[in-house]
């Protein structure tokens, strides 16, 4: 497909703009470009084509399956859209009065107690712009409450071996050392291991439950006590957390941090780029140290407070406001109830998927999954050297998103399978059928899952040039 700059010609355009009707200011001599900036020069109807076709050729849950796991790729009502595209909130200013923006705040401190409810927290900011955005502001309350007690001998903490990437990089940034914990083979912290890790210098534990296999630790309640009796606090990765929201609450676990995913979890589309919000969520015990500001009630109102101990900003003004938006119409609209469901739908429909291919896909760890669960073709690629990127290029070609590729990092081969609460029963089955045609094809004909996609608009590309020669801006 043509960029562009490739199918630009010279004197074409579109030009939309009024007539001036202000007094021309120009700039000084030595502020203006040497040279004209080389844009492409298109008639409107061709950008419109354009991104039309580039609409056409992207894979997204409008288009079908989309079971890519730790994502949470799942269908969001596009009323949610609607509400953040009022007026009365996609046109204010962060700068203005307090008392000009009041159904501003009260969505603010109405999505906070929502959301502390959900979670069993006692407060939030929603400033952090993302998920790793949010581990980072967490590490650093977790950091500024060691300091406050003069307890400065706290530099690590524990992290397992089956985290999300983004938590032992989010610790290092806060100035931690990180350390690494093994899991057992169950998929799930080991706990002689974590006693052994833990001691003085332990300033908390990294942790998702369910976790990044699908599994809810049963011995969570054990996980977090060992963390804290050593003096350390726990932190909650919520990437996962909508395979359990509404049904058990990570402050009730024993978490002390929470940052949640309102791009993932709480309607907002999730991909492409942004928008992200990561709210952070806390205890008491670390309420006075959240960023500034965050909206509360006041008297007839809603004003910015400023917590008293402060880390300071992590990200200008108030965080992605219209995310916060789209994620309290998303739970006006659910109630307690829904929320629940939606949960539990989660867990239903990736329990029913695994159950349809475990006769045809060796599942890495076995038993009752949550939201997500894991397959390893380790065998299927030391017998027909058929690898988990040739099975997810495949897939492409039957108008399905590949799941998650080669995560976990502790399962070989791996593919992370995430349905969602929003599939039907009928999308399921065509799923596994499709999945299970893929695995009899592999036996049958390695060399066309080699050659995938083949119906697709990009074929296979070279991986390993575009990674080391990648083509970053157009050469005119």
């Amino acid at each position: 497909m043509n960029l562009l700059f490739e199918t630009s010609r010279e004197g074409h355009g579109c030009s939309i703009l009024p007539p001036c009707d202000v007094p021309v200011t120009s700039l000084p001599e030595t502020e203006l470009r040497r040279k004209e900036l080389r844009l492409p020069q298109l008639a409107e109807v061709d950008i419109s084509r354009h991104y039309s076709a580039l609409e056409r050729r992207a894979h997204g849950v409008n288009n079908g399956f989309y079971p890519l796991g730790s994502c949470t790729m799942k269908y969001n009502p596009k009323i949610n859209d609607e509400m953040a595209a009022l007026p009365g909130f996609a046109g204010i200013h962060p700068l203005q009065p307090a008392h000009t923006v009041q159904g501003c705040l009260e969505v603010l401190a109405t999505a906070e107690q929502y959301l502390c409810e959900i979670t069993g927290m006692d407060a939030m900011t929603f400033q952090p712009a993302a998920g790793a955005h949010g581990e980072l502001t967490g590490l650093l309350l977790i950091k500024a409450y060691h300091q406050s007690r003069g307890d400065t001998g706290r530099t690590k903490i524990i992290v397992p071996d089956a985290a999300h990437g983004t938590n032992p990089a989010s610790a290092a940034m806060a100035g931690f050392t990180v350390v690494n914990v093994p899991s057992n083979d169950k998929g799930c912290v080991d706990l002689e291991k974590l006693r052994a890790a833990v001691g003085p210098d332990t300033a908390g534990l990294m942790l998702t439950n369910p976790n990044t296999v699908g599994i809810f630790d049963e011995a969570i309640l054990e996980i977090t006590k060992i963390v804290h009796d050593a003096g350390g606090l726990n932190y909650y990765d919520g990437a996962n957390l909508n395979a359990v929201m509404g049904v058990v609450r990570p402050g009730d676990m024993g978490f002390d941090v929470i940052h949640l995913n309102l791009h993932k979890t709480f309607s907002t589309p999730h991909g492409g780029g942004g928008p992200g919000s990561g709210p952070v969520g806390c205890k008491q015990l670390l309420a006075d140290f959240l960023p500034l500001y965050y909206a509360k009630k006041a008297g007839d109102g809603y004003a910015f407070v400023q917590p008293a101990q402060s880390v300071g900003s992590v990200k200008a003004f108030y965080g992605n406001f219209l995310v916060v938006v789209r994620a309290l119409a998303y739970l006006f609209t659910l109630g307690g109830d829904g929320v629940r469901e939606a949960a539990q739908n989660a867990v239903l429909n990736a329990n029913y998927l695994r159950e349809k291919l475990k006769d045809t896909y060796e599942v890495a760890f076995d038993g009752i999954c949550m939201h997500e669960f894991v397959l390893t073709l380790e065998k299927l690629k030391k017998e027909q050297d058929v690898s988990a990127l040739d099975v997810a290029k495949t897939l492409l070609d039957h108008g399905i998103h590949p799941p998650t590729m080669y995560f976990p990092l502790i399962v070989h081969e791996a593919l992370m399978v995430e349905p969602t609460e929003t599939e039907s029963r009928e999308t399921l089955d065509a799923a596994a059928e499709i999945f299970r045609s893929v695995y009899e094809q592999a036996l049958r004909d390695p060399q066309s899952l080699h050659d995938a996609p083949t119906t697709a608009p990009v074929r296979r590309p070279d991986e390993v040039a575009a990674a080391r020669n990648p083509r970053l801006r157009y050469q005119f």
